[in-house]
């Protein structure tokens, strides 16, 4: 097993972003400001110097800051592990810039898995139902 990397002493100024999907990579070693990832439990933003930790992702908006660019990207789950060197990599299912997405398309999901939902009458029904939902709820 290999030792934990080294705690830096001092907080670096960026944020080096690791960005993968199952059949490419969007960001390799990236330097960032800051990224907010979607996580089961709320967003979190990652900043420099940000304490280690391991989150799921949910169905999102993941947010890449670069001074005063962002990029963003819907993502659909999969992981996030923040190393207390100032290192995240984030590993999705699926992603797709933001800008690429029709908002039309996700009003028409929205309202059919909303419809869904009201009629389900099964817990298989209103599971796949409410994953439709918040599939279709980003901000």
């Amino acid at each position: 097993m290999n030792p934990r990397p080294a705690i830096p002493s001092s907080i670096p100024s960026k944020l080096s972003v690791n960005f993968v999907l199952p059949y490419s990579s969007q960001l390799s070693a990236k330097e960032v400001d800051m990224v907010i990832i979607p996580t089961t439990t709320g967003q979190m933003g990652v900043l420099p110097g940000h304490v280690a930790t391991i989150v799921e992702l949910k169905p999102g908006v993941l947010s890449v800051h670069e001074g005063n660019d962002v990029t963003k990207y819907f993502v659909s789950g999969g992981f996030a592990f923040v190393h207390a060197n100032s290192l995240a990599d984030i590993i999705a299912d699926e992603a797709v810039p933001l800008y690429q997405i029709d908002p039309n398309l996700v009003q028409k999901g929205l309202t059919e898995f909303t419809q869904k939902l009201s009629a389900a009458s099964t817990d298989g029904e209103k599971a796949e139902a409410q994953i439709g939902v918040d599939v279709h709820q980003f901000p």
